[in-house]
């Protein structure tokens, strides 16, 4: 698999998502932004699990992606992220990303993985980025593929 590709792939998954009314847009990235315009989803850190097969046929890439929204009040933001971590519904970005799954016997992401999973939600709290706080959470997504290609 192609990290790069598959982080693409993540945040144009996300990018389906629709928040409530009056809150915009989510902007999705694959990669952590230099300055955030929230609310905002990208994927972050990546670990590597190679060899989960024999003949490089499985690898696990276990994504930490986080999404960020800002602070109009406390309540009003909480609320946002409440509704993209949510496991289903229009704003769920675990409905989403597994979205991207495809059909049966279809490879993920456009054929880049055999699969996607959303598995937890973790770090619901203030984040620090840039100069500017946040509230957010992490998402933890693993993606499996050939480790051949």
């Amino acid at each position: 698999m192609q990290i790069s590709a598959v982080r693409d792939a993540i945040a144009a998954a996300a990018s389906a998502i629709v928040l409530p009314a009056g809150v915009g847009k989510l902007k999705c990235t694959g990669y952590v932004p230099d300055a955030v315009l929230a609310p905002c989803f990208f994927v972050g850190e990546v670990e590597v699990n190679f060899d989960k097969a024999m003949g490089r046929k499985l690898d696990e890439l276990l994504f930490t992606c986080r999404v960020l929204a800002g602070r109009q009040d406390d309540q009003t933001s909480q609320r946002v992220v409440d509704a993209l971590l949510s496991g289903s519904g229009p704003a769920s970005l675990k409905q989403a990303i597994e979205a991207a799954r495809g059909a049966p016997g279809e490879m993920a992401l456009g054929g880049l993985a055999d699969d996607i999973h959303v598995q937890r939600v973790q770090g619901y709290r203030w984040f620090e980025h840039g100069s500017t706080t946040y509230v957010g959470a992490e998402l933890v997504i693993k993606v499996i593929g050939d480790g051949s290609t």
